[in-house]
C-alpha cells in the first residue's frame, strides 16, 4: 500500500472525536481525492504530514520541542518522505529524529487532526497534520536535535506558553490512550 492509500484508509477509517475535527477528516480526504502528491511537500497548496505527542513512559510528561520557525513549543511532527509507507511510520520517524529517543511505542491512532499555515510555498501553505502519540521508555533521555532550540519534559497539564491549543489537546489525549491501557499500535 502507498502511503497515499494508507493515508486515505487511516482518515476513512478514523471517528473524530469532535464536529470540527469532522470537517477536516472530510476536508483532508478531498484534498487526497485532488492531488496525487497531497502527502509530499511539493503539494503546493497544502500537504499531509504527521505529529507525535511524545509521552514519558508513565503518561505524566509530555517532551516538546522549542521550533525554530514558529518559536513555540510543540510535539515533534514534519513532512512526509518518498520512502514513508504510512502515516504511523512518519509520525514514529518523526518523534525518533527530533527526540533522539529509541524505543518510542506509538500508541493507536491518529488521536487528532489539525490545519495549521505554514510557509512552505510563500507565501503560505497549509499542513494538514494527523497526529499520534508515542511512549518513551523508562529511564529515556532526549537529544536536542538542529531542527530545535531547546528540548525539554513538560507535564501534561502544564504545557508552557508559547505554545496552542492543539499541543495541549495531543498531549492530554495520549495521556487519556495511554492511562486506558492502548499500548499497541492499532
Amino acid at each position: 500500500m502507498s502511503l497515499h492509500a494508507d493515508a486515505v484508509a487511516v482518515l476513512s477509517a478514523w471517528d473524530a472525536p469532535t464536529p470540527e475535527e469532522e470537517a477536516l477528516r472530510a476536508e483532508f480526504l478531498e484534498h487526497l481525492g485532488s492531488y496525487d502528491d497531497a502527502m509530499l511537500r511539493e503539494c503546493v497548496p497544502g500537504h499531509l504530514t504527521a505529529t507525535t505527542a511524545v509521552l514519558s513512559h508513565d503518561g505524566s510528561q509530555v517532551l516538546l520541542t522549542l521550533h525554530p520557525k514558529a518559536k513555540m513549543w510543540l510535539p515533534m511532527g514534519g513532512h512526509c518522505e518518498i520512502s514513508d509507507m504510512s502515516l504511523a511510520e512518519v509520525a514514529l520517524r518523526e518523534a525518533w529524529e527530533e527526540s533522539g529517543i529509541s524505543g518510542l511505542e506509538l500508541l493507536p491512532g491518529p488521536l487528532a487532526v489539525d490545519k495549521h499555515v505554514v510557509w512552505c510555498h510563500p507565501p503560505h501553505s497549509w499542513h494538514l497534520d494527523v497526529e499520534y502519540a508515542a511512549v518513551a521508555p523508562p529511564g529515556a533521555e532526549a537529544v536536542i536535535s538542529e531542527e530545535s532550540l531547546d528540548l525539554r519534559w513538560f507535564p501534561v497539564d502544564g504545557v508552557p506558553e508559547p505554545s496552542d491549543e492543539a499541543t495541549r489537546r495531543l498531549a492530554a489525549r495520549g495521556q487519556a490512550k495511554l492511562r486506558s491501557g492502548s499500548r499497541a499500535l492499532g
